[in-house]
Protein backbone atom coordinates (compact mmCIF):
# COMPACT_ATOMS: atom_id res chain seq x y z
CA UNK A 1 0.00 0.00 0.00
CA UNK A 2 1.35 3.70 -0.85
CA UNK A 3 2.16 5.79 2.19
CA UNK A 4 -0.84 6.50 4.30
CA UNK A 5 -1.53 9.92 6.89
CA UNK A 6 -2.93 7.98 9.79
CA UNK A 7 -3.98 4.65 10.81
CA UNK A 8 -5.98 3.97 14.45
CA UNK A 9 -7.68 0.84 16.16
CA UNK A 10 -10.74 2.40 18.06
CA UNK A 11 -13.43 1.66 20.60
CA UNK A 12 -16.68 4.28 20.63
CA UNK A 13 -20.24 4.68 21.56
CA UNK A 14 -23.11 4.56 19.29
CA UNK A 15 -26.98 5.08 19.33
CA UNK A 16 -29.51 3.07 19.30
CA UNK A 17 -29.83 3.80 15.28
CA UNK A 18 -26.02 2.58 14.72
CA UNK A 19 -24.37 6.52 14.27
CA UNK A 20 -21.33 6.85 16.12
CA UNK A 21 -21.00 9.43 18.98
CA UNK A 22 -17.56 9.12 19.78
CA UNK A 23 -14.33 7.56 19.81
CA UNK A 24 -11.29 6.22 21.89
CA UNK A 25 -7.83 5.55 20.07
CA UNK A 26 -5.68 4.41 22.62
CA UNK A 27 -2.64 4.18 19.92
CA UNK A 28 -3.24 6.53 17.19
CA UNK A 29 -0.25 6.50 14.51
CA UNK A 30 1.09 8.89 11.94
CA UNK A 31 2.40 7.97 8.65
CA UNK A 32 2.41 3.99 9.27
CA UNK A 33 4.18 1.95 7.41
CA UNK A 34 2.93 0.81 4.27
CA UNK A 35 3.31 -2.87 5.44
CA UNK A 36 1.21 -2.24 8.52
CA UNK A 37 -1.52 -0.46 6.12
CA UNK A 38 -1.04 -3.75 3.96
CA UNK A 39 -1.83 -5.99 6.79
CA UNK A 40 -5.29 -4.26 7.59
CA UNK A 41 -6.26 -3.77 4.11
CA UNK A 42 -5.91 -7.91 3.56
CA UNK A 43 -7.82 -8.18 6.77
CA UNK A 44 -10.72 -5.66 6.25
CA UNK A 45 -10.98 -6.09 2.84
CA UNK A 46 -9.66 -2.37 2.63
CA UNK A 47 -8.81 -0.96 -0.92
CA UNK A 48 -7.58 2.86 -0.41
CA UNK A 49 -8.99 5.99 0.93
CA UNK A 50 -10.35 7.33 4.08
CA UNK A 51 -12.49 5.34 5.50
CA UNK A 52 -14.05 4.16 8.99
CA UNK A 53 -14.63 0.26 9.08
CA UNK A 54 -16.30 -1.29 11.94
CA UNK A 55 -14.96 -3.75 13.14
CA UNK A 56 -15.90 -7.08 15.01
CA UNK A 57 -14.45 -9.10 18.24
CA UNK A 58 -13.85 -12.42 15.95
CA UNK A 59 -12.08 -9.94 13.27
CA UNK A 60 -10.09 -8.35 16.22
CA UNK A 61 -8.80 -11.68 16.77
CA UNK A 62 -7.80 -12.37 13.40
CA UNK A 63 -6.28 -8.74 13.20
CA UNK A 64 -4.35 -9.25 15.97
CA UNK A 65 -2.72 -12.85 14.80
CA UNK A 66 -1.81 -11.17 11.48
CA UNK A 67 0.29 -8.02 13.02
CA UNK A 68 2.19 -10.01 15.20
CA UNK A 69 3.28 -12.53 12.22
CA UNK A 70 3.90 -9.68 10.53
CA UNK A 71 6.62 -8.07 13.08
CA UNK A 72 3.84 -5.51 14.43
CA UNK A 73 3.53 -6.65 17.86
CA UNK A 74 2.08 -3.25 19.59
CA UNK A 75 -0.69 -2.89 17.21
CA UNK A 76 -1.25 -6.73 17.08
CA UNK A 77 -1.52 -6.65 20.98
CA UNK A 78 -4.34 -3.69 20.64
CA UNK A 79 -6.18 -5.66 18.65
CA UNK A 80 -5.72 -8.86 20.60
CA UNK A 81 -7.38 -6.66 23.95
CA UNK A 82 -10.11 -4.62 21.75
CA UNK A 83 -11.86 -8.17 20.77
CA UNK A 84 -12.96 -8.66 24.65
CA UNK A 85 -15.18 -4.93 24.25
CA UNK A 86 -18.77 -4.99 24.70
CA UNK A 87 -18.34 -1.85 22.86
CA UNK A 88 -18.29 -1.11 18.89
CA UNK A 89 -15.00 -1.03 17.47
CA UNK A 90 -13.44 0.49 14.00
CA UNK A 91 -10.72 0.57 12.33
CA UNK A 92 -9.97 4.33 10.93
CA UNK A 93 -7.68 4.59 7.97
CA UNK A 94 -6.54 8.17 6.14
CA UNK A 95 -4.93 7.89 2.93
CA UNK A 96 -4.60 11.73 2.74
CA UNK A 97 -5.36 14.41 5.29
CA UNK A 98 -8.26 15.87 3.89
CA UNK A 99 -11.38 17.08 5.18
CA UNK A 100 -12.85 14.77 7.96
CA UNK A 101 -15.73 12.63 6.51
CA UNK A 102 -17.16 10.58 9.21
CA UNK A 103 -17.32 11.01 13.11
CA UNK A 104 -14.80 8.17 13.59
CA UNK A 105 -12.10 10.50 11.37
CA UNK A 106 -12.99 13.72 12.91
CA UNK A 107 -12.13 12.04 16.38
CA UNK A 108 -8.72 10.86 14.87
CA UNK A 109 -7.58 14.28 13.70
CA UNK A 110 -8.37 15.08 17.24
CA UNK A 111 -6.18 12.44 19.22
CA UNK A 112 -3.73 13.38 16.71
CA UNK A 113 -3.69 16.73 18.25
CA UNK A 114 -4.10 15.79 21.54
CA UNK A 115 -1.40 13.00 21.34
CA UNK A 116 1.36 15.76 20.40
CA UNK A 117 1.47 13.62 17.00
CA UNK A 118 0.89 16.47 15.09
CA UNK A 119 0.89 20.61 16.02
CA UNK A 120 -2.33 22.93 15.44
CA UNK A 121 -2.68 23.79 11.96
CA UNK A 122 -1.00 21.01 10.79
CA UNK A 123 -3.75 18.88 10.03
CA UNK A 124 -6.66 19.77 8.04
CA UNK A 125 -9.99 19.76 10.41
CA UNK A 126 -12.42 21.79 7.91
CA UNK A 127 -16.10 20.71 7.85
CA UNK A 128 -15.43 19.17 11.61
CA UNK A 129 -17.97 20.17 13.42
CA UNK A 130 -21.13 18.72 11.20
CA UNK A 131 -19.10 15.34 12.17
CA UNK A 132 -19.35 15.61 15.71
CA UNK A 133 -22.81 15.04 17.49
CA UNK A 134 -23.90 17.07 20.28
CA UNK A 135 -23.80 14.88 22.88
CA UNK A 136 -24.48 13.96 26.65
CA UNK A 137 -21.30 13.87 28.30
CA UNK A 138 -22.68 11.64 31.67
CA UNK A 139 -21.47 8.96 34.21
CA UNK A 140 -22.28 6.16 32.53
CA UNK A 141 -20.30 7.57 29.41
CA UNK A 142 -21.49 9.53 26.04
CA UNK A 143 -25.62 9.53 25.22
CA UNK A 144 -27.35 10.49 22.48
CA UNK A 145 -29.76 13.69 23.17
CA UNK A 146 -32.37 12.26 22.08
CA UNK A 147 -32.09 9.07 24.06
CA UNK A 148 -31.12 10.68 27.43
CA UNK A 149 -35.13 11.10 28.80
CA UNK A 150 -35.20 7.32 28.60
CA UNK A 151 -31.55 6.36 29.66
CA UNK A 152 -32.34 8.77 32.79
CA UNK A 153 -35.89 6.82 33.54
CA UNK A 154 -34.29 3.63 33.10
CA UNK A 155 -31.34 4.92 35.78
CA UNK A 156 -33.67 5.97 38.27
CA UNK A 157 -35.75 2.31 37.99
CA UNK A 158 -32.29 0.97 38.81
CA UNK A 159 -31.92 3.35 41.96
CA UNK A 160 -29.34 4.67 39.98
CA UNK A 161 -28.26 8.71 39.43
CA UNK A 162 -27.41 9.58 35.90
CA UNK A 163 -25.29 12.67 35.99
CA UNK A 164 -24.96 14.83 33.34
CA UNK A 165 -21.39 16.72 32.92
CA UNK A 166 -22.04 18.78 29.90
CA UNK A 167 -23.93 19.16 26.66
CA UNK A 168 -21.24 19.31 23.51
CA UNK A 169 -19.56 18.46 20.67
CA UNK A 170 -16.24 17.90 22.50
CA UNK A 171 -15.41 15.68 24.77
CA UNK A 172 -12.92 16.46 27.87
CA UNK A 173 -9.53 15.73 26.91
CA UNK A 174 -8.28 13.48 29.71
CA UNK A 175 -10.84 11.26 29.22
CA UNK A 176 -8.87 10.09 25.99
CA UNK A 177 -5.67 11.44 26.47
CA UNK A 178 -3.11 12.80 29.56
CA UNK A 179 -0.24 13.96 27.75
CA UNK A 180 2.88 13.76 29.68
CA UNK A 181 4.29 16.41 32.16
CA UNK A 182 1.48 18.73 32.12
CA UNK A 183 -0.90 20.03 35.23
CA UNK A 184 -4.49 20.74 34.92
CA UNK A 185 -6.64 22.34 37.58
CA UNK A 186 -9.85 21.22 36.07
CA UNK A 187 -10.27 19.18 33.81
CA UNK A 188 -13.76 20.18 32.18
CA UNK A 189 -11.61 23.23 31.05
CA UNK A 190 -9.53 21.58 28.30
CA UNK A 191 -10.89 20.27 25.33
CA UNK A 192 -9.83 17.36 23.04
CA UNK A 193 -8.01 18.19 20.27
CA UNK A 194 -6.20 20.34 22.65
CA UNK A 195 -2.49 20.32 22.57
CA UNK A 196 -0.76 20.46 25.65
CA UNK A 197 3.16 20.86 25.60
CA UNK A 198 5.66 19.52 27.98
CA UNK A 199 5.48 21.57 31.23
CA UNK A 200 2.44 23.48 30.81
CA UNK A 201 0.03 24.52 34.02
CA UNK A 202 -3.37 25.10 33.46
CA UNK A 203 -4.81 26.60 36.48
CA UNK A 204 -8.67 26.40 37.53
CA UNK A 205 -9.52 29.04 35.02
CA UNK A 206 -7.61 28.06 32.40
CA UNK A 207 -9.56 26.50 29.32
CA UNK A 208 -7.86 25.06 25.66
CA UNK A 209 -10.13 24.53 22.92
CA UNK A 210 -9.64 22.09 20.18
CA UNK A 211 -6.67 23.11 17.73
CA UNK A 212 -4.99 25.07 20.32
CA UNK A 213 -2.26 24.98 23.16
CA UNK A 214 0.99 25.36 23.95
CA UNK A 215 4.18 24.57 22.60
CA UNK A 216 6.08 23.60 25.82
CA UNK A 217 6.44 25.64 29.76
CA UNK A 218 3.46 28.00 30.14
CA UNK A 219 1.68 28.93 32.56
CA UNK A 220 -2.36 28.64 31.32
CA UNK A 221 -4.75 31.04 33.64
CA UNK A 222 -6.73 32.53 31.16
CA UNK A 223 -8.59 31.46 27.29
CA UNK A 224 -7.02 29.48 24.47
CA UNK A 225 -9.54 29.91 21.77
CA UNK A 226 -9.61 27.62 19.00
CA UNK A 227 -6.70 28.59 16.35
CA UNK A 228 -4.52 29.74 18.76
CA UNK A 229 -1.19 28.23 19.63
CA UNK A 230 1.11 29.48 22.40
CA UNK A 231 5.31 29.15 22.58
CA UNK A 232 7.38 27.49 24.93
CA UNK A 233 8.47 29.97 28.33
CA UNK A 234 11.72 31.25 28.48
CA UNK A 235 14.47 29.97 30.71
CA UNK A 236 14.59 32.91 32.89
CA UNK A 237 11.19 34.37 32.55
CA UNK A 238 9.02 31.69 34.33
CA UNK A 239 7.10 30.80 31.75
CA UNK A 240 4.94 31.97 28.80
CA UNK A 241 1.69 33.39 31.03
CA UNK A 242 -1.81 33.69 29.50
CA UNK A 243 -4.18 35.17 32.06
CA UNK A 244 -6.26 36.73 29.97
CA UNK A 245 -8.01 35.72 26.27
CA UNK A 246 -6.32 34.80 23.24
CA UNK A 247 -8.46 34.38 20.26
CA UNK A 248 -8.31 33.04 16.76
CA UNK A 249 -11.16 31.15 14.84
CA UNK A 250 -12.04 30.65 11.14
CA UNK A 251 -8.70 30.50 9.41
CA UNK A 252 -7.11 33.02 11.09
CA UNK A 253 -3.77 31.80 12.86
CA UNK A 254 -2.82 33.47 16.12
CA UNK A 255 0.51 32.56 17.46
CA UNK A 256 2.13 33.53 20.49
CA UNK A 257 5.82 33.56 20.80
CA UNK A 258 7.96 32.57 23.32
CA UNK A 259 8.29 34.56 26.92
CA UNK A 260 5.32 36.57 26.40
CA UNK A 261 3.06 37.62 29.36
CA UNK A 262 -0.78 37.99 28.62
CA UNK A 263 -2.15 39.98 31.30
CA UNK A 264 -5.16 39.34 33.50
CA UNK A 265 -8.47 40.17 31.59
CA UNK A 266 -6.33 41.19 28.61
CA UNK A 267 -6.57 39.22 24.99
CA UNK A 268 -4.87 39.40 21.76
CA UNK A 269 -6.17 38.69 17.76
CA UNK A 270 -3.17 39.48 16.65
CA UNK A 271 0.12 36.89 16.50
CA UNK A 272 2.85 38.48 19.20
CA UNK A 273 6.39 37.54 18.63
CA UNK A 274 9.21 36.51 21.64
CA UNK A 275 8.69 38.13 24.75
CA UNK A 276 6.23 40.61 24.39
CA UNK A 277 3.67 41.58 27.13
CA UNK A 278 -0.06 42.72 26.74
CA UNK A 279 -1.33 45.14 29.91
CA UNK A 280 -3.82 43.26 32.03
CA UNK A 281 -6.97 44.40 30.78
CA UNK A 282 -5.99 45.60 27.35
CA UNK A 283 -7.67 43.73 24.17
CA UNK A 284 -5.44 44.05 21.10
CA UNK A 285 -7.52 43.31 18.09
CA UNK A 286 -5.97 43.47 14.42
CA UNK A 287 -7.64 47.05 13.42
CA UNK A 288 -6.86 48.32 16.77
CA UNK A 289 -4.92 51.51 15.84
CA UNK A 290 -1.71 52.01 17.97
CA UNK A 291 0.44 54.87 18.94
CA UNK A 292 4.11 53.72 18.44
CA UNK A 293 6.40 55.87 21.40
CA UNK A 294 9.91 56.10 21.33
CA UNK A 295 12.82 55.52 24.15
CA UNK A 296 11.35 58.80 25.60
CA UNK A 297 7.76 58.00 24.95
CA UNK A 298 7.63 60.22 22.54
CA UNK A 299 4.97 59.23 20.14
CA UNK A 300 6.35 58.64 16.22
CA UNK A 301 3.48 57.27 14.33
CA UNK A 302 0.00 55.43 14.54
CA UNK A 303 -0.47 52.22 12.92
CA UNK A 304 -2.94 49.32 13.00
CA UNK A 305 -2.24 46.96 15.47
CA UNK A 306 -1.68 44.41 12.44
CA UNK A 307 0.79 45.70 10.98
CA UNK A 308 2.66 45.00 14.70
CA UNK A 309 2.31 41.20 14.31
CA UNK A 310 4.98 38.96 15.43
CA UNK A 311 7.17 41.61 15.80
CA UNK A 312 9.28 40.57 19.16
CA UNK A 313 10.05 42.88 22.07
CA UNK A 314 6.55 44.86 22.25
CA UNK A 315 4.85 46.09 25.27
CA UNK A 316 1.45 47.26 25.06
CA UNK A 317 -0.33 49.59 27.31
CA UNK A 318 -3.37 51.98 27.48
CA UNK A 319 -3.00 55.50 28.36
CA UNK A 320 -4.31 55.73 31.72
CA UNK A 321 -4.92 59.69 30.79
CA UNK A 322 -5.98 59.74 27.39
CA UNK A 323 -7.03 56.02 27.36
CA UNK A 324 -5.08 56.09 23.82
CA UNK A 325 -3.24 52.56 23.18
CA UNK A 326 0.53 52.88 22.94
CA UNK A 327 3.40 50.58 22.07
CA UNK A 328 6.88 50.67 23.02
CA UNK A 329 10.11 48.44 23.53
CA UNK A 330 9.45 46.11 25.97
CA UNK A 331 13.06 47.14 27.70
CA UNK A 332 12.70 44.32 30.34
CA UNK A 333 11.99 41.85 28.20
CA UNK A 334 14.96 43.06 25.63
CA UNK A 335 17.53 42.83 28.60
CA UNK A 336 16.39 39.17 29.71
CA UNK A 337 16.93 38.52 26.25
CA UNK A 338 20.65 39.71 26.46
CA UNK A 339 21.15 38.19 29.61
CA UNK A 340 20.37 34.55 27.62
CA UNK A 341 22.86 35.03 25.18
CA UNK A 342 25.10 36.29 27.44
CA UNK A 343 24.63 33.01 29.62
CA UNK A 344 24.50 31.02 26.34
Amino acid sequence: MSNHFSLALGIGTQNLAGDWLEVYYPNPILHPEPALVAVFAEQLGYTGGNQAIALSTSQCAALGKALRDAGFAEPGALAEQLQHSSRPLVVTLLETDDAPITTPGAYLKLHLLSHRLVKPHEVVLAGLFPLLPNVAWTNQGAIDIQELPQRQLQARLRGEDLQVFSVDKFPIMTNYVVPTGVRIADTARVRLGAYIGEGTTVMHEGFINFNAGTAGTSMVEGRISAGVFVGKGSDLGGGCSTMGTLSGGGNIVISVGEGCLIGANAGIGIPLGDRCTVEAGLYITAGLKVALLDEHDNQIGIVKARELANQPDLLFRRNSQTGAIECKTNKSAIALNEMLHAHN
